[in-house]
């Protein structure tokens, strides 16, 4: 009995309707491919096995455009035949997959062989199977690449089929995208992150710690040796004289520069505090302890903790924290499990911490486990011949943050050089900021200096009965080796016989001149100006 035309329009109808069922449960697993990672070859590669699987459209190809080479590149590749592929290309307008892109519209063939423009460089098509291209498509932009596979033999269907893979080539383009705008956020931060780097050791290497002075040389050499070691350091120095910038050139300049630098002061916090601040604590540890929360220690795992003000923590914190010097472990508050960590420790304090050991205010083993590369910062009396480039360089600074132009003259600079400084670095700075805010013309000069109620000896304290005068006539010659004197009035002596150049009495006292400004500070003796 003979087909009717009803029965063929039938079986086709049923045809098409199976290959639309599988193609709906195709499109959905390829969605769900295309959700799962962002790395785009391994997703593509994906897609084009659920194609081969439940598609049947075999040997697939994706080319994407490289926009810097101007070439198409193949991104991913499926076939059991399929040759390595990383050195194919295609121009755009070459073959069928450049005329697909050039002209950003599908191209079906029903037969490989019939289409002289074929170019199998890859190998991989049979000639006598139907091929179906389609443009990748950036939402409404033109093409940036080629979505390529073989359908069965003696499919009747290619139109749908064409269909079939526009809509799997737009999914493939929404991925590109995203892939493309993730890529370049990365590279964007990566290339910020780079350049916050350049600039956090710019800002905290050598080049920006001012100090020409042989104390402050020494000082340099010290940190450029040390940084390249995980050696503890422990920095000496009063207030005020720049031991934090020294721990930032430490840790910027060293193999752990690109891991966390934690800071913490360890006089800011009692011994409860400070013990949850550093080692961290579980939840429920104590009242207010909601959640469980990382110690500094865990914070600066594979990098550097930075605890200024050492010398101020309690004898029984001091145990706690031995242990995490000497073996690398510690404990959460509330908690029972031993952590380990890879932390650097750079410490710091202004206190005499031999005297506290000897007082037994400050446990000797911990003394020596933190001692082990000390550093001293010089006080800036000491260092006199630096406070002319500290001065410039902190007005310049001032001037930034007000926004204006700011400059100091060489007369308040030797002004500046007759103080003492016992707050170091840290009161010259303040007393720039007063000048700056006491100018009106942008000029520091030392009328300004002495508006801001500066005192060259720092202490505010009458002239000793010795200097009252106020005009540099020459001093009776005093015996500066005269047993009857005291040392206040040796030292007086000496500066009147001088013309009150420091310097210039130090020689006359065989002292340095460092040893003569000691001399002047702890004797409460006020500089003569002229």
């Amino acid at each position: 009995m003979s087909s009717t035309p009803t029965d063929f329009g039938a079986a086709e109808e049923a045809h098409r309707l199976a290959l639309a069922e599988s193609q709906l449960a195709a499109l959905f697993e390829v969605s769900s491919v295309l959700s799962r990672s962002l790395n785009l070859r391994q997703t593509l590669r994906e897609v084009l096995s659920v194609l081969h699987e439940r598609g049947r459209m075999s040997h697939g190809l994706v080319c994407l455009l490289d926009e810097e080479r101007g070439e198409l590149l193949i991104s991913a590749l499926h076939g059991k035949d399929a040759e390595p592929f990383e050195t194919v290309t295609y121009q755009p307008g070459e073959g069928v997959i450049g005329h697909i892109l050039t002209t950003n519209e599908p191209w079906v063939l029903p037969k490989v062989a019939d289409e002289p423009r074929f170019l199998d460089r890859l190998n991989l098509y049979d000639p006598e199977l139907p091929f179906i291209g389609v443009p990748i498509r950036l939402g409404e932009e033109k093409a940036v690449g080629v979505f390529a596979a073989q359908p069965p033999p003696g499919d009747a269907l290619l139109g749908y089929r064409s269909r079939f893979l526009e809509m799997v080539a737009n999914l493939i383009g929404q991925a590109v995208r995203l892939a493309r705008t993730v890529e370049a956020e990365q590279r964007a931060l990566r290339e910020e992150r780079d350049t916050l780097r350049r600039e956090v050791k710019g800002t905290h290497g050598f080049d920006s710690i001012i100090g020409r002075a042989d104390s402050m040389r020494l000082v340099f050499e010290q940190v450029r040796q040390v940084a390249k070691w995980n050696t503890t350091v422990l920095i000496r120095g009063e207030s005020g004289t720049g031991k934090e910038l020294i721990a930032n050139a430490i840790h910027y300049n060293s193999p752990r520069a690109r891991a966390p630098f934690v800071k913490l002061n360890c006089a800011a916090l009692p011994d409860n505090l400070l013990e949850s601040e550093l080692f961290g604590h579980e939840k429920g540890a104590f009242t207010g302890a909601v959640s469980q929360r990382k110690g500094r220690f865990e914070q600066a795992d594979g990098g550097t903790i930075f605890l200024d003000e050492i010398g101020e923590i309690s004898p029984a914190f001091q145990a706690k924290l031995l242990r995490v010097l000497q073996e690398g472990e510690l404990e959460r508050v509330g908690g029972g499990r031993t952590l380990k960590v890879d932390v650097r420790v750079i410490a710091a304090t202004n206190r005499d911490l031999e005297a506290e050991v000897r007082a037994g205010d400050f446990r000797e083993d911990l003394y020596y486990r933190l001692n082990v590369m000390p550093i001293r910062m010089p006080a800036l009396r000491e260092r006199l011949e630096d406070i002319p480039d500290l001065a410039r360089f902190l007005v310049g600074k001032v001037a930034r943050t007000q926004g204006r132009d700011l400059e100091i003259t060489d007369s308040a600079i030797r002004q500046l050089m007759r103080h003492n400084w016992p707050g170091n670095v840290r009161e010259l700075e303040n007393c720039m900021e007063r000048a700056a805010v006491m100018c009106e013309n942008g000029v520091i000069d030392r009328d300004v200096i002495n508006l801001t109620g500066f005192s060259p000896d720092g202490s505010g304290q009458e002239y000793s009965t010795a200097t009252t005068t106020t005009t540099a006539a020459p001093a009776t010659q005093v015996d500066l080796n005269d047993p009857n004197l005291d040392e206040r009035e040796r030292v007086i002596a000496a500066l009147e016989e001088a013309g009150w150049v420091q310097a210039k009495a130090a020689r006359l006292l065989n002292m340095t001149p460092r040893q003569i400004a000691y001399r002047i500070q702890t004797l409460n003796i006020k500089m003569r100006q002229f």
